[in-house]
């Protein structure tokens, strides 16, 4: 067999194999990112998320938008969270706020989708990171989130996540909003 041929075969095969090795790579990368889009649009009904706009949890925009909503994939605040949401401006700053650790406030009401649930938090500390058995900690099913202006006293709403029912989660801080439950509870 001729060494310049069989040379030109195995690069050609191996340029090839690289190609493939490369495209697939794409695919999955665009698979990777149509799950997201799909999972973050998942968490708000069509009429909201099919126009918003959609970011991964690092911020990265994987679709524009035109309707003034903002999707993710997963709570950005919870390293490998995949419970996504849908966020008016109001609740795309307050998420930006917490994450900075800078104060929030806001005189506009806010609204945030998240129709797939949530992951485990504790009702009253938003800085608890271990479950205990203290009954504050709640995994809410699909539900919406509030944001009321600064000056609106929470004072006398509900604040027990186990009462039928909205409730107030973290009240007395400055991340307070009340939760909208429509649907079952995870178990």
């Amino acid at each position: 067999m001729n060494t310049r041929f069989f040379n030109r075969c195995i690069q050609s095969l191996l340029t090839l194999f690289a190609s493939i090795l490369v495209s697939g790579m794409a695919l999955a990368e665009d698979e990777s990112k149509a799950t997201k889009i799909a999972r973050a649009e998942s968490a708000a009904p069509p009429s909201v998320s099919a126009n918003a706009t959609i970011i991964d949890v690092d911020g990265t925009v994987l679709r524009e938008g035109s309707n003034g909503w903002t999707c993710i994939p997963g709570v950005p605040l919870i390293p490998g969270d995949k419970h996504p949401m849908c966020n008016d401006a109001t609740w795309s700053a307050w998420l930006a706020a917490v994450a900075a650790g800078e104060e929030f406030s806001t005189d506009t009401i806010g609204y945030s989708y998240m129709l797939q649930g949530d992951a485990m938090v504790h009702n009253h500390d938003p800085s608890a990171t271990e479950p205990d058995d203290s009954g504050h900690w709640v995994q809410e099913g699909p539900h919406l989130m509030l944001l009321l202006p600064t000056s609106v006293s929470l004072d006398g709403m509900n604040n027990d996540p186990n009462v039928a029912g909205p409730y107030v989660m973290w009240g007395g801080t400055p991340l307070r909003h009340i939760m909208v439950p429509v649907g079952p509870r995870e178990e």
